[in-house]
């Protein structure tokens, strides 16, 4: 959308440089056509038999006709052949002048096909107004030099026809002979007057077509400007209109800057809202991982819950079977424990049971072995790739560890809180060892013998005990 609004700013930019260079061209080639046509007929009346007979006024009504009184019409003169003032449009007798030093004068006398000549700009000497001559050559009746007609305009007309223009602060028309000499440029400046510019790189590209446009830097004030421009008629004149490409584009960089700062808001909200919608996925997530997790832990103790047991055993099971290497699990209860919910309440109850398990998790430092509450005061110890030595190891390290349990807000102190422990080992090789699937029952057979047996003591289940339920059984029940 911005490129096309750009692209219609310099489209309506050059339509209008053409339009004004169209316009002005036509206004210039009339009047230039009309002092010329004047020009022509003073030769031609001059070449009429008995006219140098007639009274000096007479004479002088016949060949400027109404020509003199035309806006903006400098003078209208006749030289001889030795460049004398002979016959004057704005005086009878005619003012006393000699012009043969005059470029158009050397010209016409030098060249006797010339027609019509346009000169640079000069001062008149009459006058004392600035001008731009047209002349035409006078031939005797043999053909050899007779003089020249000079008809001038004042270069005010060029400054009242550009003035009626506004083209912007640094925008520009300009009036060039061919040969490159400024004849006159809006805005006015007379030091601008005559000035050649015929090596400059805009007047080289005016050269190049009959009329065209293009962008170029302007060697006079360094401005890049978009140039119009066409030569007038079949004269040796070459007229332009200058845009400077900063104002041709000044509306569409305000446009720009709106749409672009709508668009960086745009963005900008886009941006926020998409921080925002990721932020909030990201807590989701992280709810929803809290959740996971609270899913599978225990909320008084902290440690994984039934669920998660289960599902470790699951892989631990699997993975003893694949690698041959013995799993061990330690069923953990403590001893008399609604003794305690009886005597102190429930929330003693509760202190008992997170004690129990701060000890129970720091009995075990691998990073796959797992603590967890199975239910009530029930606690499970998975310990894969582990023998019944090491598994004792663990149990005699909790054993030790709970010793040292007391609730003091309860007047508890240490050892009143123990634990029995049922420890089975499965290792999967051979046809009549204890499998993996049987540890379970096992663990809680053992735990069973331990409390029978006084408490406060680990049992190992015996690897020929018989096995009475698998532990894909167990699991089930345990659900």
């Amino acid at each position: 959308m911005l490129a096309d609004l750009r692209q219609d700013a310099w489209d309506k930019a050059e339509q209008t440089s053409k339009n004004l260079v169209q316009v002005l061209e036509r206004d210039i080639a009339r009047n230039i056509e009309m002092y010329d046509l004047s020009l022509r007929a003073v030769v031609d009346n001059l070449k009429v038999s008995g006219v140098d007979q007639i009274g000096p006024a007479l004479r002088q009504l016949i060949l400027f006709d109404r020509a003199a009184t035309a806006q903006d019409l400098g003078v209208m003169l006749v030289f001889d052949e030795n460049g004398d003032n002979i016959i004057d449009a704005g005086a009878v007798p005619a003012r006393k002048i000699n012009n043969a030093d005059r470029p158009y004068f050397q010209e016409h006398k030098a060249q006797a096909d010339l027609g019509l000549f346009i000169g640079k700009p000069m001062v008149s000497r009459l006058t004392g107004a600035q001008t731009l001559a047209f002349s035409r050559r006078i031939d005797k009746p043999d053909g050899s030099f007779g003089g020249v007609v000079l008809g001038t305009l004042k270069l005010s007309y060029f400054t009242r026809l550009f003035s009626q223009i506004d083209l912007g602060r640094d925008g520009a028309i300009n009036l060039y002979l061919r040969d490159g000499t400024r004849i006159m440029r809006h805005p006015y400046s007379e030091a601008d007057i005559g000035v050649n510019i015929a090596g400059a790189p805009t007047f080289k590209g005016f050269l190049r077509e009959h009329s065209g446009s293009f962008v170029e830097t302007s060697a006079r004030d360094g401005i890049e400007r978009h140039y119009t421009f066409t030569r007038i008629g079949h004269l040796p004149l070459i007229l332009n209109v200058a845009l400077s490409t900063e104002e041709i584009e000044a509306d569409w960089r305000v446009k720009a800057l709106t749409i672009g700062i709508i668009v960086l808001m745009l963005c900008g909200l886009t941006i926020a809202l998409s921080l925002l919608f990721g932020r909030e996925l990201r807590r989701r997530e992280v709810i929803q991982a809290e959740l996971a997790k609270l899913s599978l832990t225990d909320a008084l103790t902290g440690l994984p819950n039934r669920r998660a047991f289960e599902d470790a055993f699951a892989r631990a099971s699997g993975g003893a079977r694949r690698s041959g290497k013995p799993l061990s699990l330690l069923i953990v209860d403590a001893d008399h424990f609604k003794r305690f919910n009886d005597r102190y309440g429930h929330q003693v109850g509760d202190e008992v049971l997170r004690g129990l398990a701060c000890s129970l998790s720091a009995s075990v430092h691998r990073p796959h072995d797992l603590v967890s509450r199975v239910g009530g005061e029930e606690f499970a110890i998975l310990l894969p790739d582990t023998d019944q030595a090491g598994a004792l190891r663990i149990a005699e390290k909790v054993h030790a560890d709970v010793s040292t349990l007391a609730i003091g807000s309860a007047g508890i102190g240490a050892g009143a809180v123990t634990v029995s422990i049922g420890l089975a080992v499965g290792v999967p090789s051979g046809a009549e060892t204890v499998g993996p699937t049987d540890l379970y029952h096992l663990a809680d057979g053992a735990l069973y013998e331990a409390k029978e047996g006084g408490r406060n003591q680990t049992r190992c289940a015996k690897p020929h005990d018989p096995v009475i339920t698998p532990l894909k059984h167990a699991l089930r029940l345990m659900r």
